[in-house]
């Protein structure tokens, strides 16, 4: 298993990425939706505070079974957020 530090740097530079997509997206593609941008880009925010914060506080028991769930729930995060930034024209 990764380290807790290598695992939050990955989801950062993830989300990073993301928000980085987004906001050129906003700025450089014309008929861009500015308002829905600022959304997915606070969800961004959102969704990273939440991984990463989920990731400093393992739960006490099962903890193979806990980062099973993280990893899938942060897949879904991730693949809701593409979806929203492929639909903003």
């Amino acid at each position: 298993m990764a380290s807790r530090r290598e695992l939050k740097k990955n989801v950062n530079y993830i989300l990073g990425e993301l928000f980085t997509e987004c906001l050129i997206q906003t700025n450089y593609v014309p008929g861009t939706n500015k308002d829905k941008a600022e959304e997915i880009m606070l969800n961004i925010l959102k969704v990273q505070d939440d991984i990463v914060c989920r990731i400093s506080h393992t739960e006490p028991g099962n903890v193979k079974a806990f980062y099973k769930k993280l990893r899938a729930d942060f897949d879904a995060k991730v693949n809701e957020i593409i979806d929203s930034i492929g639909k903003l024209n």
